[in-house]
């Protein structure tokens, strides 16, 4: 399958792994929806925007705003990327997440609900309008994360407000069988972004780098192009988490 002509909605697509998997897919001829959720990841979406379509003129890209915890927003999202992209929609991708490390005693209500919505809500919603709008044949793909196979505390919120999503791409993957529509999840390993880093003290980034291979984290550029992956040569993967992380966990 290839990715020329085809249209690809990244969430969170403007920074990190969603700015990455933009840049292989636009170099791919694939237009692109770039949503993005702060006013503080504007600038670096636009500025990826512009960079992508100097670099490939014949790449139509639209950059969109919005909190993805409301299925409203989703909705909307979705009503305006098919409306700037002739009702075609081929790829979505969904990056959004949101990582918190903190003891269970200590998780408020309020924190409780917004790793839940950010985590878990965003995503059903995202898959939901992506069930309705993606073309025959099409793709969807989730993140999750690779602590999804670990033994381990202080991570509970995000662990439990992720395992959700593999329930809903497994779930989806079925009901979409009959239009060709695959349904994958990618488990990347703690990556070297500012995500991870704030969560962090330097004992625990060593002790995360020393469990996988070469003693390093995970790099948006080994991830990537396990999305890119999945929406051509892998395009029989369908129901699946892929674990990506240099053996940091396994299942």
């Amino acid at each position: 399958m290839s990715l020329n002509g085809k249209v690809a909605l990244i969430t969170g697509g403007g920074k990190n792994l969603g700015a990455n998997v933009a840049t292989l897919f636009a170099a791919e001829g694939a237009h692109l929806a770039l949503h993005y959720n702060s006013t503080s990841s504007r600038k670096p979406t636009e500025e990826l925007a512009a960079q992508l379509s100097t670099k490939h003129p014949e790449v139509k890209i639209k950059i969109y705003q919005g909190d993805l915890t409301s299925f409203g927003n989703v909705n909307k999202l979705f009503k305006s990327v098919l409306s700037d992209f002739d009702s075609k929609l081929d790829i979505v991708i969904n990056t959004v997440g949101m990582v918190l490390k903190k003891p269970l005693a200590e998780i408020t209500e309020a924190e409780y609900d917004t790793m839940f919505a950010i985590n878990s809500k965003s995503a059903f919603a995202i898959t939901q309008e992506a069930a309705k709008h993606v073309a025959d044949g099409g793709k969807i793909i989730n993140t999750v994360t690779s602590l999804l196979a670990a033994y381990t505390p202080l991570y509970t919120s995000y662990q439990g407000s992720k395992a959700p999503v593999e329930f809903f791409t497994r779930g989806l993957s079925k009901e979409l069988m009959g239009r060709r529509i695959s349904v994958n999840a990618v488990a990347p390993g703690p990556m070297d972004t500012p995500f991870f880093y704030g969560q962090e003290s330097p004992e625990a980034v060593e002790f995360h780098k020393s469990n996988a291979i070469g003693g390093r984290l995970t790099l948006v550029e080994d991830i990537a192009p396990i999305f890119k992956f999945l929406c051509t040569d892998g395009a029989w993967i369908n129901g699946q988490t892929l674990f990506a992380n240099g053996g940091y966990t396994s299942r």
